[in-house]
């Protein structure tokens, strides 16, 4: 957008856990240089013992700071504000303040919020469909689907964004839990109703998908337009929201009622 952005951010910590010690360090590489013995270490140069546990040290910690959202966060926004800084040739602070960060609990949120920050172009009229919308994962994963000859297949998806696995079955692989075609056409329809400004109207082609997720149509148009200033930290069914709470040690539970209203 034009003073902010979303992201709708997977992190797959069991995969981080797994990775070997060479595996963090090249993925730490492609962020930054990493130290002097990484980069021997990178050369096949022989370590000391001492040299080898300092660096298992360092490659731990960078193991945890490639799992924290706080660090993406950190690194995406300081690229962002640098090359805003050089095109407006000043210097000093970008952004207003720290990022807004909310927890989807399950399905129904996850969707929700994807075509809500899918739709956030058209909804601001900065564009007339979702595949002309500029910065945006639904414009990329047409523009691949159109090309595919199996658009619902996970390896035939664009790369870069997790993939849609379709719907949930005995041996599901990781990714989204939808048909990607299925989403498309929601967010197809979604768009349309945003940019015709008819709020108590929603497309029949919506209903599959939205019955499966137990949201009412009506409901469904409302999320689309008001998702992010709705919810408070966690989103989705109320069950789930208590769980969260409980295992947190919360006393009191945010965000119940809009909980309970929306993700039923």
């Amino acid at each position: 957008m034009s003073n902010h952005y979303h992201v709708v951010l997977h992190i797959d910590q069991s995969l981080a856990r797994e990775w070997t010690e060479n595996e963090v360090i090249e993925q730490w590489h492609q962020l930054f240089s990493g130290n002097l013995l990484s980069q021997r270490y990178q050369r096949g140069e022989k370590l000391s013992a001492a040299e080898s546990t300092a660096l298992s040290e360092c490659i731990e910690k960078w193991r945890s700071r490639l799992m924290d959202i706080s660090w993406f966060m950190r690194v995406l926004n300081e690229g962002i504000a640098r090359q805003a800084n050089a095109e407006d040739q000043c210097t000093g602070r970008f952004w207003e303040g720290r990022f807004k960060s909310q927890a989807l609990l399950d399905e129904a949120a996850l969707i929700a919020c994807m075509a809500y920050v899918d739709l956030n172009p058209v909804r601001a009229k900065m564009a007339k469909k979702p595949e002309t919308s500029a910065h945006t994962s639904i414009k990329k994963r047409i523009h691949k689907a159109q090309i595919a000859h199996s658009p619902n297949h996970p390896q035939q998806q664009i790369k870069t964004l997790l993939p849609f696995a379709g719907n949930p079955r005995k041996t599901m692989p990781k990714g989204i839990p939808f048909k990607l075609t299925d989403y498309i056409e929601l967010v197809d329809q979604s768009g349309r109703i945003v940019r015709e400004g008819k709020k108590g109207f929603i497309d029949p082609a919506l209903s599959p998908i939205l019955q499966r997720l137990n949201i009412e149509a009506e409901h469904w148009v409302y999320l689309i337009n008001n998702f992010e200033s709705k919810f408070k930290s966690f989103i989705g069914a109320a069950y789930k929201l208590k769980q969260v709470c409980q295992s947190l040690g919360y006393q009191r539970i945010p965000g119940m009622r809009g909980c309970e209203a929306y993700f039923p």
